[in-house]
């Protein structure tokens, strides 16, 4: 009869662990967001409609920070709120490996760099996860922001492109006053 309770027992510990971890997944996976994502091809056919910047959400399943922005910065409601009023919002696994259409070129996963060759030409070849980057809407090429973005750094950036991006950024930066 004591015989089964060791195979349970030590079961039981490789099991427990998997689920909370599961759960755990699932739960962050599952967070409410503020802002609307799409797809990348969803946005192309946006910006057929109207034009808007396009915010890039770039990041990989492995990147602790990009996590914490997800929990932290694209929950904040104003952000999600200003974000879907004024640019169309995607995000892009950096690693994936499926090809993405963008302004007429095909781009494929690149295996010597470990990354899709969207995220560098995003990132003119300097990959750092998180990385937010604004294409403009007037076809200018892509801003790439590295690291980790507080609501209200967050609020600063988007502003600047979608209602400047004209005036040099560092002045435009001393006269902002933030509202989130």
């Amino acid at each position: 009869m004591q015989t089964w309770k060791l195979p349970v027992l030590f079961l039981g510990m490789m099991v427990l662990p998997a689920l909370s971890q599961f759960s755990v997944a699932q739960s962050s996976a599952g967070a409410t967001t503020a802002v609307h994502w799409m797809t990348l091809e969803e946005a192309g056919k946006q910006l057929q409609k109207e034009k808007r910047p396009v915010i890039i959400d770039l990041y990989t399943d492995w990147c602790g920070w990009c996590k914490v922005m997800d929990k932290r910065t694209y929950t904040h409601k104003k952000l999600g709120e200003y974000l879907d009023r004024y640019f169309y919002a995607v995000k892009i696994n950096a690693e994936a490996k499926p090809p993405l259409a963008w302004g007429g070129k095909e781009y494929t996963f690149n295996e010597r760099y470990r990354a899709h060759n969207f995220a560098l030409f995003l990132t003119r070849g300097n990959l750092s996860y998180p990385t937010t980057v604004i294409i403009p809407a007037d076809g200018s090429p892509p801003q790439a922001i590295p690291g980790y973005l507080k609501p209200a750094d967050f609020e600063l950036i988007a502003r600047y492109f979608a209602e400047d991006g004209k005036t040099p950024f560092m002045e435009y930066r001393k006269n902002f006053k933030p509202s989130w």
